[in-house]
């Protein structure tokens, strides 16, 4: 079993350093990468709440259920990530190396495991592949290029973004089972209908005003 867990940590350190110095000899992928990085909590929010809010409509109705699934999973997710992260205490790698990890963006000190951004990511896109094939396939490579830069940028272990993986698609899966997805797209109905009535008002209105 020791022998087991070190072998894996050599492993998990190849990986990271391989990552790692790839990035840091690759300028025309480490700009575009970090950028994604750092801003794909705010790209993922702001997908969510804008199909929420805009996705009108009976023939839209599912992309609605879809991002209310999501921000639920994620946010289940990243509670019981917050928990395990303070039990585990996990130093992230520029904490345990800081003369041999190249950190490509600032970073507070906190525990890594497991990755929150992975663990947002994969519930998110997990929600959405088990309503769209489609489009779940294109959030689920979006979450793996993010969890893959969480690694080269220096700020977590391979492990850290696989056990966030699948915490978030575990979490995701139990939101899907019939009894809670069921009363997850009531609510999204209903949220959306009140949505859609208060936008419905706000043209009337504002239809008057031009009017006058």
């Amino acid at each position: 079993m020791m022998v087991a867990m070190i072998a894996f940590g050599s492993i998990e350190w190849s990986v990271l350093h391989a990552l790692n110095n790839f990035l840091y000899h690759h300028d025309a992928v480490e700009d575009p990468l970090v950028a994604y990085v750092n801003l794909s909590e705010a790209l993922f929010v702001a997908t969510l709440v804008l199909v929420f809010v805009f996705a009108n409509g009976e023939r839209r109705q599912a992309w609605r259920r879809a991002a209310l699934a999501g921000m639920l999973s994620a946010g289940v997710a990243l509670a019981i990530a917050k928990v395990i992260s303070e039990l585990v205490d996990r130093a992230r790698p520029f904490v345990v190396e800081p003369h041999g990890v190249h950190l490509f963006t600032g970073h507070a000190a906190d525990p890594g495991f497991p990755s929150d951004h992975a663990t947002g990511a994969f519930a998110v896109a997990m929600a959405i592949y088990l309503r769209n094939r489609a489009w779940g396939t294109v959030a689920l490579v979006a979450a793996a290029v993010l969890a893959v830069g969480r690694v080269a940028v220096g700020v977590h272990f391979p492990s850290d973004v696989l056990a966030g993986a699948a915490l978030g698609c575990g979490v995701a899966l139990v939101l899907f089972a019939r009894p809670l997805r069921e009363r997850i797209d009531r609510l999204a109905d209903l949220v959306g209908g009140w949505i859609e009535a208060v936008m419905a008002k706000a043209r009337v209105l504002r239809g008057a005003g031009t009017r006058t």
